[in-house]
């Protein structure tokens, strides 16, 4: 497998970028977003600041509106037949952003190929191809607009594989029939069924489901560790959440602590990232993707005219919020995901949380990446082994100062959850100066309160709004107590038979 396209991006990343800036804009001139923002009339990058909009997904909503009525060239000029819905985290119900064909192949076939190549590079001995890749796809849903123009909409997870090519189709287990089935709790029956009869030497996709699959078909064949049915088994793909938490639950299924662990980066709107290098957990950021990328530092995330810089003025170890304009018709678009970078020769970054994903109700600015980082301490120090958290802000009624309210869904508790509470609290203090300040001396913040919930709290949440299987997850930071509030009212009446799963 070829990387040479790859290794000369990789050493010409500024000349790169503005290449695919440049064949973007031209190549959608005359869609209705290019005549707008007058696209022909761009001769370099400051005009391109200057004539186009940072925008949201709510400002996109219009022209997704008419594309959804019929009307094509809006954003893209090729004509749009996928839709792929996000995760939903989010304000808007409903988030469906399109998908080109170039974004298919440009981008997330690309970053799938590049994967395997470097894989095969850092790995020369491997032996990926002698069996098939395990993957869980996200559910589908046929849709048609009012004019009878059809469209596929589901996860981008199910709109790749549903077009992959027949000869990588053949490498994957299960089947398309299989992987496309929108009832999650009958899918993992059927895939555990399948696949533990196939010789699979991968696995590809979100730890957390991946992790329910592997733990059903342990209990069903009555097994304890993952090479008693897949012997051959020697890599694991994962992405759309943090592996941080997941992955001692994965070394427990793994009797010789063979299998690998490489992540991918591959959103809803494209596939960004990949680790290139076995024993750095950064991600190789892809420049020749078909997206041009721009990032707002850390103090202008919530600015309404927020200052953007390019790829050649970001700066090691800063955090910045990603904004991309695509080869599927999003201009200079806010993901919501924020980074900060490890290296600039080549540019290599860590997904360090979400924009909208934070605690700041006290001015503590408690990302997630803070929090992932702090409960693997804290697991290690006191035992505990982590399922699953959300954690948001308590207010008293009566009382000017608040505290943290954090649920925890454990595999192995703690033998003492204050301890772990506030081993936590003093692992924030350290990796957070702000949250540090308000909790010194009790001055703005109580103690955080750690609250065990039953086993099956987050898995019944996600069943009962319809986000089983794909990239849903749960959302691990909120300003808002709507999520605490529905997961403490499912723990106090969750069935018997849900905490079993």
């Amino acid at each position: 497998m070829r990387l040479e396209g790859l290794d000369q991006t990789i050493n010409n990343p500024h000349e790169t970028q503005q290449e695919v800036l440049n064949d973007l804009l031209q190549k959608a001139k005359n869609t209705v977003y290019g005549r707008e923002y007058r696209f022909a009339d761009i001769k370099n990058y400051r005009q391109f600041q200057e004539q186009v909009p940072v925008i949201d997904y709510e400002d996109l909503m219009p022209y997704i509106s008419r594309l959804l009525q019929g009307e094509q060239n809006m954003l893209w000029p090729t004509r749009i037949r996928f839709l792929a819905k996000s995760s939903g985290t989010t304000g808007v119900k409903s988030k469906v952003v399109p998908v080109s064909s170039e974004g298919l192949h440009q981008c997330h076939y690309q970053g799938g190929r590049d994967m395997l190549a470097l894989y095969i590079r850092n790995y020369p001995d491997a032996k990926l191809f002698s069996g098939k890749n395990l993957s869980i796809g996200g559910s589908q849903e046929s849709k048609l607009t009012g004019k009878d123009e059809g469209f596929y909409t589901a996860n981008i997870s199910a709109i790749v594989m549903k077009n992959l090519p027949f000869w990588a189709q053949f490498g994957r287990t299960p089947g398309l029939e299989v992987t496309m089935m929108n009832n999650w709790e009958e899918k993992m029956k059927k895939i555990a069924a399948i696949t533990s009869k196939e010789k699979v030497t991968s696995l590809a996709g979100s730890p957390m489901w991946m992790l329910l699959l592997l733990q059903h078909i342990i209990k069903e064949e009555k097994i304890e560790y993952i090479q008693d049915i897949w012997p051959n088994l020697e890599v694991f793909f994962h992405g759309a959440v943090s592996f941080l938490p997941y992955r001692p639950l994965f070394e427990k299924l793994d009797r010789d602590k063979s299998l690998r662990y490489l992540e991918i980066y591959n959103a809803t709107e494209g596939f960004f990232g990949l680790q290139d290098l076995p024993d750095d957990p950064s991600l190789l950021l892809m420049l020749n993707y078909g997206i041009f990328y721009e990032f707002i530092p850390e103090k202008d995330y919530l600015s309404e005219n927020p200052r953007v810089l390019p790829l050649s003025e970001v700066e090691l170890g800063k955090k910045y919020s990603m904004v991309i304009s695509t080869n599927s018709g999003l201009w200079r678009y806010k993901i919501g995901d924020t980074v900060k970078f490890t290296s600039i020769a080549p540019y290599r970054f860590i997904i360090s949380g979400r924009t909208k994903h934070c605690i700041n109700i006290f001015g503590e600015d408690l990302f997630t990446e803070h929090a992932e980082k702090a409960l693997d301490v804290v697991c290690k120090k006191t035992g505990a082994i982590l399922k699953d958290y959300t954690a948001a802000p308590f207010f008293y009624e009566t009382r000017s100062k608040g505290y943290h309210e954090w649920l925890v869904e454990f595999v192995k508790s703690p033998e003492d959850l204050k301890e772990f509470a506030t081993i936590l609290d003093k692992e924030l203090s350290e990796l957070n100066d702000d949250y540090a300040q308000k909790r010194r001396n009790d001055t703005a913040i109580g103690p955080p309160v750690v609250r065990e919930m039953p086993s099956g709290t987050f898995y019944e949440w996600l069943r009962k709004n319809g986000k089983l299987g794909g990239q849903h997850k749960i959302p691990r930071l909120s300003n808002s107590r709507g999520l605490v509030e529905e997961l403490i009212e499912i723990g106090k009446n969750i069935s018997p038979e849900v905490k079993n799963n």
